[in-house]
């Protein structure tokens, strides 16, 4: 995840929240990947839909979005990657989490099935959160 002159600027504390919340956070979307490629009903195993469909989106967008989050994954993995692909990452992943509890929200699910479906994609927005501030923090430029 990151090399030791990248996080120079971060107490031993700071950097176990930073690779916890980082780790968190990679660990969904990998799963996310995963249930998009070989579940396609995942979290609705009885259900006569996919959660793309169910959330009213098209066939294509899930392809798209698991591109997406493969290439963010991996952004935050390589070291090599450049800081502002980086950013684009956490700034990718903030808009996919935001909008699933917005999706979630709209289609009623937190009526219908559960709080969860809404709640879940936002805590995992606040580990995101943390892991991008120590982030921009282990990347300050010393003065």
């Amino acid at each position: 995840m990151t090399t030791p002159e990248t996080t120079r600027l971060l107490t031993k504390r700071e950097r176990a929240a930073y690779r916890t919340s980082t780790g968190l956070v990679l660990a969904v979307m990998l799963f996310s990947i995963i249930n998009f490629v070989f579940n396609d009903h995942f979290p609705f195993p009885n259900g006569p839909e996919g959660a793309f469909a169910h959330l009213g989106f098209p066939p294509y967008f899930k392809v798209e979005l698991t591109i997406a989050k493969i290439l963010g994954v991996l952004a935050l993995v390589i070291p090599a990657v450049p800081i502002k692909i980086k950013e684009l990452a956490y700034a990718g992943f903030a808009i996919t989490l935001v909008s699933a509890a917005i999706a979630h929200y709209g289609r009623g699910d937190a009526t219908n099935l559960s709080i969860l479906f809404v709640i879940d994609p936002l805590v995992f927005f606040g580990l995101l959160a943390v892991s991008f501030f120590y982030f921009e923090k282990s990347h300050e430029q010393r003065i």
